[in-house]
C-alpha cells in the first residue's frame, strides 16, 4: 500500500479526539433544540438556555473522563467545553441544528456567527458536519449538498482543521425512517453516502456514520421483540460489509438515538463481521436517561444519574470498543504508513 500524506494539523487534530490506541471512544451532545424541548418536558415548562448549557456541562464533567473526546456545539456547548476532561479532545458542529421542513430537500445551513478559524480559536480539535443526506434524490438537491460539503471541507484545508462529516440517511418516499421499510433500504443508502463521500474532492478526514441496518429488524438479535424481519444474522453482516468496502477513509459509528444495549448489540454484530470502525460518537445512548433525572431533580439528580448509571454505560461500550474497533490508522495500513507533512 502505498503511503498516506496527511498535513500536521489534520493528524494531530484526529488523535487530539483519539485514545493511545489509535481509536475514537467520543461522547456527543451537540443536539439542541431536540434536547432543549426533553428538557422542557422533562420539567413540565418551558425550558431556558441556561438549563441546556448546565444539562451539557453536567454531562462534559462526569463522562469525558472515559472517553476520548465530546461533541459539541458552540452555542450552548462553550462552557461544557471548559469543563471536559484534560485527556478528552473536542469537536466542535458548525452547522445549524435541524432543518427547514418547509423546503425540499432538508437542506443544510452553516452557523452564521461561526467560521472554521472561529471554531478553532474556540478550542476546536476537530470540525463536524451533520448532512441529511439521500444519494437518490433529485440531482439539483445534492448538487447543492456536494458544493456545500465542498466549501467547508476547502475551509478545514485552509486552517489544516480535520474535517468529520456525519451523513444521515433519509428517503422521503418511504419515510418513517425507524420503520421496518425503510431498514430495507437503508443498507444501500448508508452505502452510496459512504462512497460518495470518501472523494478527495470534499476533503473530509472521517467519516461518522450511520450502521447500515437497523438491529431491531435483525432476525434472533437481542433487540428485535416484535418479530419483524428486514434481514438474517448473516444478510446484516453482509450490508457491514458492502458498506465498509464503499468507504475510502476511516470512519465511526454514531449511536442515532438507539438505547445503550441496542447500540453495543450493534458494534457487537460489526465486531463479528469483521468491520474496519474506528471507533464512536455516542450520543443519546449514553446519557439521555440523564435528562428525566434533571428534569425532575436538576442539576444534583442529574449529576449522581451520569456519576453512576451514565459511567456504567460508557465503560460497557468502551469494553465493546476494545474488542472490536480499530485505530483510525489502521485504515491506511498502520500508523508507519502514514506521511505527515
Amino acid at each position: 500500500m502505498a503511503k498516506v500524506r496527511i498535513s500536521k494539523g489534520k493528524f494531530a487534530g484526529i488523535n487530539a479526539v483519539a485514545d493511545q490506541r489509535g481509536v475514537i471512544a467520543a461522547l456527543a451532545i451537540d443536539q439542541r433544540s431536540s434536547l432543549k424541548k426533553a428538557i422542557a418536558k422533562a420539567r413540565g415548562g418551558e425550558a431556558s438556555d441556561a438549563e441546556l448549557s448546565e444539562f451539557k456541562t453536567l454531562v462534559a464533567e462526569e463522562l469525558t473522563p472515559y472517553t476520548s473526546a465530546i461533541l459539541l456545539d458552540p452555542e450552548f456547548g462553550l462552557e461544557a467545553s471548559q469543563r471536559r476532561a484534560k485527556n478528552a479532545g473536542l469537536l466542535l458542529a458548525y452547522e445549524k441544528t435541524g432543518y427547514d421542513a418547509n423546503l425540499k430537500g432538508r437542506l443544510p445551513d452553516l452557523l452564521s456567527e461561526w467560521s472554521v478559524l472561529r471554531l478553532i480559536e474556540a478550542g476546536a480539535d476537530v470540525i463536524k458536519i451533520l448532512l441529511y443526506y439521500d444519494a437518490d434524490d433529485a440531482a439539483e438537491i445534492n448538487t447543492i449538498k456536494h458544493a456545500f460539503i465542498e466549501r467547508v471541507g476547502a475551509e478545514c484545508r485552509a486552517y489544516d482543521a480535520p474535517f468529520f462529516l456525519e451523513p444521515i440517511s433519509y428517503c422521503d418516499a418511504v419515510g418513517n425512517e425507524q420503520s421496518l421499510a425503510y431498514a430495507r433500504v437503508k443498507p444501500d443508502k448508508v452505502a452510496k453516502y459512504m462512497a460518495e463521500f470518501s472523494k478527495p474532492r470534499y476533503g473530509i478526514d472521517i467519516l461518522k456514520v450511520e450502521v447500515p441496518i437497523n438491529m431491531r429488524y435483525v432476525e434472533g438479535s437481542r433487540a428485535n421483540t416484535d418479530g419483524q424481519v428486514a434481514y438474517t444474522r448473516e444478510e446484516a453482516k453482509a450490508f457491514f460489509h458492502t458498506a465498509a468496502a464503499a468507504a475510502k477513509l476511516p470512519f465511526i459509528y454514531l449511536s442515532a438515538g438507539v438505547a445503550d444495549d441496542v447500540f453495543r448489540e450493534t458494534l457487537e454484530l460489526a465486531a463479528e463481521a469483521g468491520t474496519p470502525f474506528s471507533g464512536v460518537l455516542c450520543g443519546r445512548a449514553t446519557w439521555l436517561p440523564g435528562v428525566a433525572k434533571y428534569g425532575k431533580g436538576g442539576a444534583v439528580g442529574a449529576r449522581a444519574w451520569l456519576r453512576e448509571s451514565g459511567v456504567e454505560s460508557i465503560q460497557a461500550l468502551n469494553a465493546v470498543l476494545a474488542k472490536g474497533a480499530k485505530p483510525w490508522w489502521d485504515f491506511y495500513g498502520g500508523r508507519e504508513n502514514i506521511e505527515v507533512f
